[in-house]
């Protein structure tokens, strides 16, 4: 019997209720001692003491904590020193300012955010013999990453989700937000209580669904700046975090904003009336556990593997409220997850709309100055 037959064996016990989640991670680490799914790359991990990961703070990192990096930290003594970022353009010029192997494993947003760190130099190449547990990753989710890194990897698939519109129930009915869409956030009668992401890739997005082009092919590029301007003015403010844009919607400050759909699904849970849709061509994105150059490569690939056994990788995923990058052709998600929004029940992804990453790398540049300018009232 090969490992991943002992592994698929031991989760199915799992799955099946046979086993308890602490005596499944046990098993899960006796495993890999007894046949070798641990111990080549451990051994060589051994000297490491402490890895870090920085991610996007709120009920992320604490999914994150709570269900991969104390049960990690407990099966290994190996330290999770587990930092947060509000944007990955702020992070970007951290890692940029570091010393090699400051920074290891960070919690990245799509492929356009693994393109640039690629190209800047940065990235890895996982030895992915020391990744069993990528096996059980939704396919599409990994060719995209090759397809940029020749055939390599730098990252693991993690999750995914929708950035789509968010809007309080006492002040906008579901029947107008169908009717108006993207357009909502133009909406003159609501100047003051409409808010935005300060994100110029987000606003940017958005702008050409309200001028009628494609994400992927903004041909008026100028029409497009005018409506950002547009929102701008009717704006209360940008947010800058998930814990902002939380605040804002649950506290009633605003009415409407796009919005991360697992932490809107979080308000939702704790009770608050907050609607969610996704447009035509609404923005998808994929997230990825990127190790960076200059990190302790064995130490990173056990805690990645760690990370991506479908019982860690299933409980941040119900903790955090974003889909797993999880195949469910393959594994048994349970009863929350098909609940959350942008999941698909089918692992082909073919209903979301993903940011081309050579079109939105190659207009970086201009675009984040322009919005630069943009924000301050130009």
């Amino acid at each position: 019997m090969d490992n991943t037959k002992r592994y698929e064996r031991l989760r199915e016990r799992y799955m099946n209720g046979d086993l308890s989640r602490r005596n499944f991670l046990g098993l899960l680490g006796a495993a890999g001692a007894a046949y070798g799914l641990v111990t080549p790359y451990r051994a060589m991990a051994a000297d490491v003491t402490e890895v870090r990961f920085d991610g996007w703070g709120g009920v992320v990192s604490e999914a994150l904590r709570a269900n991969a990096f104390d049960p990690f930290e407990n099966e290994t003594g190996m330290k999770v020193v587990d930092g947060t970022f509000g944007g990955g353009d702020e992070y970007l010029s951290r890692v940029k300012a570091s010393q090699p192997g400051e920074y290891n494993i960070a919690h990245l947003s799509g492929v356009f955010d693994y393109a640039r760190y690629h190209n800047l130099g940065l990235s890895s190449e996982l030895n992915e013999d020391n990744i069993p547990n990528l096996e059980f990753v939704i396919p599409k989710l990994i060719d995209v990453f090759r397809g940029v890194t020749d055939g390599k990897l730098s990252c693991v698939p993690y999750d995914y989700g929708t950035t789509g519109l968010a809007y309080n129930r006492k002040h906008i009915s579901d029947e107008e937000m169908q009717e108006k869409g993207a357009m909502i956030l133009l909406d003159a009668d609501r100047k003051g209580k409409i808010a935005g992401w300060s994100d110029w890739r987000t606003r940017m997005w958005y702008a050409a669904l309200q001028t009628g082009q494609s994400p992927n092919d903004i041909t008026d590029v100028e029409a497009a700046w005018d409506a950002v301007r547009q929102h701008r003015d009717l704006s209360l403010k940008y947010w800058g975090s998930g814990a902002e844009l939380m605040s804002l919607l649950a506290e009633e400050e605003i009415h409407v904003t796009e919005g991360w759909s697992g932490r809107i699904y979080a308000l939702q849970e704790q009770g608050h009336d907050i609607g969610y849709m996704d447009p035509p061509n609404g923005f998808g994105w994929q997230e990825c556990m990127f190790v960076i150059k200059g990190s302790p490569m064995e130490a990173c690939e056990e805690l990645l593997n760690f990370m991506l056994a479908p019982e860690t990788s299933i409980a941040v995923a119900e903790g955090q409220n974003y889909p797993p990058a999880l195949d469910p052709n393959k594994v048994d998600l349970g009863k929350k997850i098909p609940t959350l929004p942008a999941f698909d029940p089918n692992g082909t992804l073919e209903n979301l709309t993903f940011a081309d990453p050579g079109y939105w790398n190659g207009n970086e540049a201009e675009w984040a100055k322009t919005f630069g300018r943009v924000q301050k009232g130009y």
